[in-house]
C-alpha cells in the first residue's frame, strides 16, 4: 500500500482516534469527548493553528492535555492564574503526569530547576505565567525543549479590545520564532467576533482554524430579578434552590459582611476575596468544596481553576461590567449538566453606580501622566533607572501619599500597563527577594567582623547567579539555612542586618501585588499614552456596560439567546427555560400575545410612533398603549419626541 494513499490515511486517522479515546479513558475515565473537542484535538494534532471558542465548563483543559499526553515532548500552557496553575499541576500528577509551573511565587533557584526539567527530563506539562516568557532565561531554556504544543489560555486577554487585556500577553507570538514548528491553541469562554479576530492577528495565526462550541448551556437557566430588596430576594433564591451556590458581589468588605449574615439566616456561608492570606483562602474553599448545601460569597477572584460539578445557583448581588465577566462567572453553575440557576439581581440605582465606575475607569491622560511622576517618586526612581525592577507595591499606601483616589490610581496604573511601562500583579505570596547593592569587588574589600554575616554572604554567592545585576532575584531562606547552619530565622535576621549595612536590598517574602517596571524612568513629557487607544478602549468599554444593562432591561428575548448572539451565534434558538422564556410559556397558555416583547422586537430596527405600535396589534388599543406604559415606566423604551418610541 502507498505510505500516503486514502487508505494509509484513514487506518492512520482511525488508530489516532483509537489511541486518543483509550487516554481520555485511562486519564479521565470518559468513554467520548464532548461536542467540538474531538475538532480542536484533532486540528492541533494535524499541526494546525486553533482558536477554541466554548463555554465554560466544556472542559477546555482536556484539548490541550489530550494531544500533550500523546506526543512527545512538553505541552506549554501559558495562563494567567497562579491559583489555576497550581490546581490543574497537582491534577496531572495525580493522575501519574510529570507536570510543573513557572511563575512569582518561586524562587529562581526553583525556577531554574523546572526549566531544566522541562528541557532534559521527562516532563510533560509547563504552566508558565506570561510575565515569565520575555526572560532570558525562559527563552534561552526553550531552545532546548522539545515542545509540541504551546496552549494560550484565557486567549481574550490579548487583544487590546477585550475586557480584560493584559500586555504581557503580546509577548507569547515572539515564542513563535523560537518554536516555528510548534502547533499553537489558543482558548477562550469570552471572545466576541471582533476580540477572536484579534487573537488570530496577535498569534499570528494566518492560517489558523476557529472552532466554535455553541454558547448554549441547555441545563442553565437564567434569570433576571428588578428589586430594591436585594437581602430579601437572595434570601428566598437560597432557600427555594437548595445545594450549593456562589454568590458574587464586588467589593471584599461585602464578602465578610454578607455570608455572616446568611450564617445569621441559617446557611453554612463561606467567603473568599484576594486579599486573604493563601492558608485561609484554602480553608474556606475547602471547606465549601465538601459541602453539598453550602454558600460562598465571593469576588470575581473566586473561581477559576474551581471545579464543583454540584453548584446549583450563582447569584450576582451587583451587576457586572461586561456580558463577559458575567457569561464566565454564572457559567459556574450547573458544570455536571442537572437544572441549576445564573440569577442576577438588579435595582433601580445599579446603572447610576455604573456611570460613576466607568467615568472613575478612564481618569484623564493628564492625571495618568501625573501618577506615573508619582510613582517614580514615591519608588525614588530617577531618570534614566528603573527598568526590569521589582517592588512590592501597596496601591492605597501610594494613594494617601500623592492625594488620589485609590479607583484613579488603580486605573492610571492600568492604563500605563496597557502601553506597556508597568505590570501590577495581582495580590500573590511572593517569594523574598535580594541584590547586592555594592559591587562585586567592593564587597571584597568591606570588613565584615562578624563570621555569621561572612557566612551568609559566601552561602548567596554560591546559590545565585545574578544577584550584582540590577534586578532583585528571588531567594529560598529555607535553602540557604540549611547550606549555611543556622535557622530559617536566625537567616532573616542575618539578611535584614546586611540591609541595614547597606550592602544589600532585600525584601522579605510577603503577600502583595507586585510592581513590574518595564522601562527606565522618563521626563513626564516623554511619556507617551495613545489617545487613539485610550478613546477606543473608553468606547469599547461603554458599549460592553450598555450590552450588560440591555441584558437586564429587555424582556422580550430569551436570556441564554441574547447571550449567544453576543457572542457571535447567528439565530440561535430561545431555551425556553430562563425567565422571559418562562413568562413567555404561561402568558401563551392563557392566550395572551406577549405585547411587550414584541414591541421590544419591533423597535429593535429603530423607533416607531406609538399610532404605529398599536396598529400592528389586532388587540385592543387600550391593552397596547398599557404595554408601552409599564416598557417606559421600566425604562426598557424612552419617549423620542413626537410621539415616537424608541429603545433605551
Amino acid at each position: 500500500m502507498p505510505l500516503h494513499s486514502p487508505l494509509h490515511i484513514f487506518a492512520f486517522m482511525d488508530e489516532r482516534l483509537q489511541k486518543l479515546h483509550v487516554i481520555l479513558k485511562k486519564y479521565w475515565g470518559y468513554d467520548s469527548f464532548r461536542p467540538s473537542q474531538l475538532d480542536v484535538i484533532s486540528s492541533v494534532m494535524d499541526g494546525r493553528d486553533t482558536l477554541a471558542l466554548m463555554p465554560t465548563g466544556a472542559g477546555k483543559s482536556l484539548l490541550y492535555q489530550v494531544p500533550g499526553i500523546m506526543c512527545d515532548g512538553v505541552c506549554i500552557v501559558v495562563t494567567p492564574l497562579i491559583s489555576l496553575m497550581k490546581d490543574q499541576v497537582d491534577r496531572l500528577r495525580r493522575m501519574g503526569v510529570s507536570a510543573a509551573a513557572v511563575h512569582s511565587g518561586l524562587t529562581r533557584r526553583q525556577i531554574d530547576i523546572t526549566l531544566d526539567n522541562a528541557a532534559w527530563g521527562d516532563l510533560k506539562f509547563l504552566y508558565v505565567a506570561p510575565e515569565r516568557i520575555a526572560g532570558d532565561t525562559f527563552r534561552t531554556r526553550l531552545r532546548s525543549m522539545n515542545v509540541s504544543l504551546l496552549a494560550v489560555d484565557e486567549a481574550h486577554c490579548i487583544s487590546q479590545w477585550g475586557y480584560d487585556f493584559r500586555p504581557s500577553y503580546l509577548r507569547i507570538a515572539e515564542l513563535r520564532e523560537l518554536i516555528p514548528d510548534t502547533p499553537v491553541l489558543a482558548l477562550t469562554a469570552s471572545a466576541t467576533p471582533l476580540v477572536a479576530e484579534d487573537i488570530m492577528r496577535h498569534l499570528r495565526m494566518d492560517k489558523g482554524r476557529i472552532v466554535r462550541s455553541s454558547f448554549a448551556r441547555a441545563n442553565l437557566s437564567y434569570v433576571v430579578r428588578k428589586t430594591d430588596d436585594k437581602d430579601g430576594q437572595l434570601l428566598r433564591i437560597l432557600e427555594n434552590v437548595r445545594g450549593s451556590s456562589i454568590v458574587y458581589v464586588r467589593t471584599r468588605e461585602q464578602t465578610a459582611k454578607l455570608a455572616g449574615w446568611l450564617r445569621e439566616h441559617g446557611f453554612d456561608a463561606e467567603y473568599y476575596h484576594g486579599g486573604m492570606q493563601a492558608g485561609e483562602r484554602a480553608g474556606q474553599q475547602e471547606r465549601w468544596m465538601h459541602n453539598p448545601v453550602g454558600v460562598m460569597v465571593a469576588t470575581n477572584a473566586f473561581g477559576m481553576g474551581i471545579d464543583k460539578a454540584n453548584v446549583r445557583a450563582v447569584v450576582h448581588y451587583d451587576i457586572c461590567d461586561s456580558l463577559e465577566a458575567y457569561y464566565q462567572e454564572a457559567g459556574r453553575a450547573g458544570r455536571d449538566g442537572l437544572r441549576s440557576y445564573a440569577v442576577l439581581l438588579a435595582s433601580s440605582d445599579d446603572r447610576g453606580r455604573a456611570i460613576k465606575r466607568f467615568e472613575t475607569e478612564f481618569p484623564p491622560l493628564e492625571t495618568v501622566k501625573r501618577c506615573y511622576d508619582a510613582l517614580f517618586d514615591y519608588l525614588q526612581i530617577g531618570l534614566g533607572d528603573g527598568k526590569f525592577a521589582t517592588y512590592s507595591f501597596n496601591i492605597h499606601e501610594f494613594a494617601a501619599r500623592v492625594h488620589l483616589f485609590a479607583g484613579t490610581v488603580f486605573n492610571s496604573l492600568k492604563i500605563l500597563q496597557q502601553n506597556g511601562y508597568l505590570t501590577l500583579t495581582g495580590e500573590s505570596d511572593n517569594p523574598p527577594r535580594i541584590l547586592f547593592t555594592v559591587g562585586r569587588d567592593e564587597l571584597y574589600r568591606i570588613r565584615i567582623e562578624r563570621e555569621e554575616l561572612d557566612n551568609i554572604i559566601r552561602t548567596i554567592l554560591r546559590l545565585y547567579a545574578g544577584v550584582f545585576n540590577d534586578r532583585m532575584v528571588s531567594i529560598d531562606e529555607g535553602e540557604i539555612a540549611h547550606f549555611a547552619g543556622y535557622t530559617v530565622e536566625r537567616v532573616k535576621e542575618l539578611l535584614k542586618t546586611l540591609w541595614q549595612m547597606r550592602i544589600i536590598r532585600y525584601v522579605p517574602g510577603n503577600r502583595s501585588p507586585l510592581l513590574i517596571l518595564h522601562e527606565d524612568r522618563l521626563p513626564i513629557g516623554d511619556v507617551f499614552v495613545s489617545p487613539e487607544s485610550y478613546k477606543i478602549r473608553k468606547e469599547m468599554t461603554a458599549d460592553r456596560i450598555d450590552a450588560m444593562y440591555r441584558y437586564v432591561s429587555e424582556t422580550g428575548e430569551c436570556r441564554s439567546a441574547f447571550l449567544r448572539r453576543y457572542f457571535g451565534e447567528e439565530a440561535p434558538e430561545d431555551c425556553g427555560c430562563c425567565d422571559v422564556c418562562i413568562e413567555a410559556k404561561k402568558r401563551s397558555a392563557h392566550g395572551e400575545p406577549d405585547m411587550r416583547g414584541d414591541i421590544i422586537l419591533m423597535l429593535r430596527h429603530g423607533g416607531l410612533s406609538v399610532k404605529q405600535v398599536v396598529a400592528r396589534f389586532g388587540v385592543s388599543p387600550d391593552k397596547v398603549l398599557a404595554a408601552i406604559d409599564s416598557l417606559l415606566a421600566d425604562g426598557t423604551v424612552k419617549d423620542a419626541g413626537g410621539g415616537i418610541i424608541e429603545l433605551s
